[in-house]
């Protein structure tokens, strides 16, 4: 007995405004029904005192220092910009 029922699959690709065909409706309906079962499969699992995991792979990220660079030369950078003014980039306005 599928955990879903071809009369929500309709209103929820509705909803989504996706377009199912008459015939993907039961494809749909019992792919749909074996993804719930497996989250109802997981929901039932233990978890007490595991931690989440950021990355399966315990690895961390690589960080530079945060040190502000003198050496940019804002002049060159902003000889070539559009439109500057007192230092700043101006750009084109993009929301009214």
């Amino acid at each position: 007995m599928p955990i879903i029922e071809k009369e929500e699959v309709i209103k929820v690709a509705h909803l989504a405004r996706l377009a199912i065909s008459d015939d993907q409706v039961e494809a749909y309906t019992q792919n749909l029904s074996h993804i719930l079962e497996m989250v109802e499969q997981m929901n039932e699992a233990d978890v007490e005192g595991v931690e989440p995991l950021a990355n399966p792979l315990d690895s961390t990220l690589r960080l530079r220092p945060d040190i502000a660079n003198p050496d940019i030369d804002r002049e060159a950078f902003q000889a070539v910009a559009p439109s500057t003014e007192k230092g700043l980039y101006l750009v084109p306005r993009v929301i009214e």
